[in-house]
Formats: structure tokens, sequence, C-alpha cells
């Protein structure tokens, strides 16, 4: 935990008329990890993220990017932002708005064109480059957005809601392309209120609900803080009942999944030997609580549960 830190936000509040959307947030992030910003919608994440950004100046607080609280200006050009909203112009061909997006961040256009195509044929839209963005996919769009991001070759990069309209195979295409930049040595700042898609990627975290941080630290001590009283069942079958055995404090089941958390003390045997001859188990694995269940633990509301739009977004 001694790696150096990008970005240090500091006690940052933020006001929109009586509302207070950031609450005397601090946290870090450290250089070459993937960092999590998690919670609900409303929490007062892109908040957060639009100072560290200087779209909005704090109230009270101070951010540091790479080691300077002068704000982003004398560092723009090392950050690679993706806004939850889309920030493009719809009536612009993809390569000429791409191309007028690296000029901004000062890349010389022979570059900026190599660039361009390297992560459109990466993310498996080249041939979409003479079309206007208006003409695109909701999926394809968000793929523009992200190469925006990226095309300059940004040490810090900060997403807000990257896997916003992607199905699963680009999911899974845009999870690997994060994690290969890590291992490039960029650092990575993800803001997310999909508990379960952070956990798959980021090393620290922090979980911001109500405007406030309520848990942040390295994912893996996080998740053994709160010990080995969960229990992760895969099976066929009808699961619905296995929340109500005896011994189960808390459980979710999800399709042919489902999580429990136990008592204290409580005997995952006994949950094991009550389940079988109900549902047939394909699997049954006491570890620690996913990110969700920690979630739901600390603030007692579903992770995920979106909300309608709020002043703290």
């Amino acid at each position: 935990m001694n790696t150096p830190a990008i970005l240090v936000a500091n006690d940052i509040v933020k006001h929109f008329g009586t509302v207070r959307a950031v609450d005397g947030v601090s946290f870090k992030v450290r250089k070459g990890t993937i960092t999590g910003l998690l919670g609900r919608n409303g929490a007062g994440k892109t908040t957060a993220l639009r100072m560290i950004t200087g779209i909005f100046y704090p109230d009270r607080g101070t951010v540091s990017l790479f080691g300077s609280t002068d704000g982003i200006e004398g560092v723009r050009d090392r950050i690679g932002y993706l806004p939850e909203e889309r920030g493009l112009y719809k009536q612009m061909k993809v390569i000429e708005q791409l191309l007028f997006l690296a000029e901004i961040k000062s890349k010389k256009q022979a570059d900026s064109k190599i660039s361009a195509e390297k992560w459109l044929r990466r993310l498996e839209i080249w041939e979409k480059k003479d079309a206007k963005l208006e003409e695109l996919s909701k999926g394809n769009q968000q793929k523009v957005q992200l190469i925006g991001a990226l095309l300059h070759d940004p040490e810090f990069i900060i997403l807000d809601e990257p896997m916003s309209g992607l199905d699963p195979v680009n999911v899974v295409l845009v999870r690997t392309i994060l994690r290969e930049l890590k291992s490039e040595g960029r650092t990575i700042l993800l803001s997310t209120h999909m508990m379960g898609e952070a956990e798959k990627m980021a090393d620290d975290i922090v979980l911001i609900h109500g405007g406030k941080v309520v848990l942040a630290g390295d994912l893996a001590e996080v998740r053994s803080s709160f010990g080995r009283n969960t229990v992760q069942v895969s099976f066929d079958g009808d699961g619905s009942f296995l929340p109500s055995l005896p011994g189960v404090t808390r459980g979710t089941v999800v399709n042919n999944s489902a999580e429990l958390a136990l008592e204290p003390g409580a005997d995952p045997q006994k949950i094991l030997a009550a389940a079988i001859g109900k549902i047939q188990i394909q699997k049954f694995e006491v570890a620690s609580p996913s990110l969700e269940d920690i979630f739901i633990s600390r603030v007692g509301e579903p992770a995920a549960l979106a909300q309608p739009a709020e002043v703290a977004r």
C-alpha cells in the first residue's frame, strides 16, 4: 500500500442548493492500479468525478493530481476521461470526431490517425469509421466515447459507467482492455454501480453512499475483513427456499445461483444437508462475502438498484 498516489481527494464537498451531493469524501488512487468508485445511482460518484476533472470546483477540500493541488490544467493531457453522458457530436463521422478529440489533447495528426485505427480495430468498429455517430447503436457510441478517452495515450484514465450500453460480449472485451492498460502501467479510476463488474477488475475500492465514503481499501483485505461466513451455491431447480434456512441471516437468489450470509457459528454443512434433495447442487463454497453482500450489509439496500435521476449523481 506504499505505492505512490496519482490522485488524492481530501475532504471534498459539493452542494447543489440545499442538497449536499458530496459530503466530505476522501480517498486515494494508487499508481498502476484499478480503483473502483462504487455506489448506487445517486450516491455522489459522478459529482466527485466532476470535481476531480475540474468540471466543478469543490465547495471545500482539495484534489491532488500527480502530486499537485494546482488543478487539472497543467495535467489535462495526462488524463483520459469518459463521462457518463454522451459527449460526442452526433453529425460528425467517427474518424473525424476522434481526430478532433486527439487534436484537443495536443496529439499530432499523424500519430492520432495511427492510434485511432488501432483502437477502432481493437474495439471491433473499424468498419464504422466513416459513419456518423447518430447512425451507431448505443453500444458502438459507447465504444467511440471510450476510444476518445484513450486515444491520446493517457497515464490516468477516469471512466464513469464505462459498460453502459454494452452487450455481454463487449463488456468482456472492455474488461480485457482495461486489464491490459493496467498491465502497461496505466492507472484507472472506474466509477460504477455494478458491484459484480467492479469485483472482477478492481484492486482497491471506494464505496460511497449518500455522498459519504462508507468503506474503502484494498479489495481483498476488505472482503477478508468481513470473514468467511458466506456460502455461495450454484444449483439446478428452485432455490427460493435457501434464504429461509436455519442459520441464514440474509440471502439473495438470482437464476441458479445463491449467496447466503450465515449467523455467527452457523455450520455450513447443515446448510448443505438441508439443501440436498431439494435442489441439484453444482457448486457449494464457503467464501468471503461478495461486494454486493458487503454493500447491503453496510447500507441495508440492494447495491445495483437503479434510482430516479437526482441532483446527487
